[in-house]
């Protein structure tokens, strides 16, 4: 699933491609790609016609605050990815019109969910597994249920290590899920978690209560600094994610743990495990992290 920094690359680009442009109009295949509201056909009819006025990132969605007071959230979900290009129907789904990444990577054929731009752009949702969805909302109405659904942003200047501390305090659960619980922290999934544990030598089973004052300050720290890397790198292509080009990310090369099992750790050349973890999978190295 996408997460903070591969959603932050479609958003910052999206910020240079997009901004005052107008939808005009949609078209879906998947109906239950939309949310809210429950018939696309409404949904369609809020969107269309309407001003897109700032792209932000909130947690693991990407939110278009429209005229009319208006704002469509998407979440990529699982598999989905959205991508800016052009394409014309054909037999067999869509077809590119141009060359590049877009055409040439299998991962960004499957359009289910496509805007079409007033400068004759397309705004296009690739999900294989069709997990993705999209909301229409009130902005006022949008932005007051995600601060009561998502924990902040961490990295907001104002999210200071007391703040993270304070967001942690009653959690009973291990560090690897409370860092992924949007609730506590938004914008941490699976691959992040990893990366910052092992960067903060924290094992991922270790119980929130367990930590002291110095391991919670090197996870704040780390949680900062490979987010902030991975942003630079465009996100994480592990498996499905693009960003708006089609082009896959770059951290995955940088990652030290993250599905490096069986491999040698880059600081003690002990091998790197994964377990299971509440349906999850957890990479580490068990003599770095304790």
């Amino acid at each position: 699933m996408p997460e903070l920094p591969e959603v932050e690359t479609i958003v910052n680009d999206l910020k240079l491609k997009v901004l005052g442009r107008t939808f005009i109009d949609l078209w879906t295949d998947a109906d239950g790609l939309i949310k809210r509201p429950k018939k696309f056909s409404d949904f369609k009819k809020g969107v269309a016609g309407e001003k897109i006025q700032s792209v932000r990132r909130r947690g693991k969605n990407i939110v278009f605050e429209l005229s009319g007071g208006k704002a469509m959230l998407i979440h990529q979900k699982m598999t989905g990815h959205l991508l800016l290009g052009k394409w014309s129907k054909a037999a067999q789904g869509w077809k590119p019109e141009v060359f590049g990444p877009i055409a040439d990577d299998p991962m960004n054929r499957f359009l289910h969910l496509i805007f079409w731009l007033d400068d004759g752009s397309m705004l296009a949702l690739s999900d294989m597994r069709k997990f993705a969805k999209a909301e229409l909302w009130g902005a006022k109405d949008l932005r007051e249920s995600q601060e009561t659904d998502l924990g902040p942003e961490p990295l907001e200047p104002e999210f200071s290590f007391e703040k993270f501390k304070d967001r942690l305090k009653d959690k009973k659960g291990k560090i690897k899920q409370v860092l992924m619980d949007q609730e506590a922290i938004a914008g941490i999934g699976n691959i992040y978690s990893d990366e910052i544990l092992f960067q903060a030598k924290v094992a991922p089973f270790r119980s929130v209560s367990s930590l002291s004052d110095e391991e919670l300050k090197e996870i704040y720290k780390a949680a900062k600094e490979i987010l902030k890397k991975a942003i630079k790198a465009r996100g994480a292509s592990v498996s499905d994610f693009r960003d708006l080009q089609g082009e896959k990310g770059g951290f995955q090369k940088l990652a030290k743990v993250y599905r490096r099992e069986g491999e040698k750790c880059p600081e003690c050349s002990a091998i790197i495990k994964r377990e299971k973890m509440g349906g999850r999978s957890a990479h580490f190295c068990p003599n770095c992290q304790i």
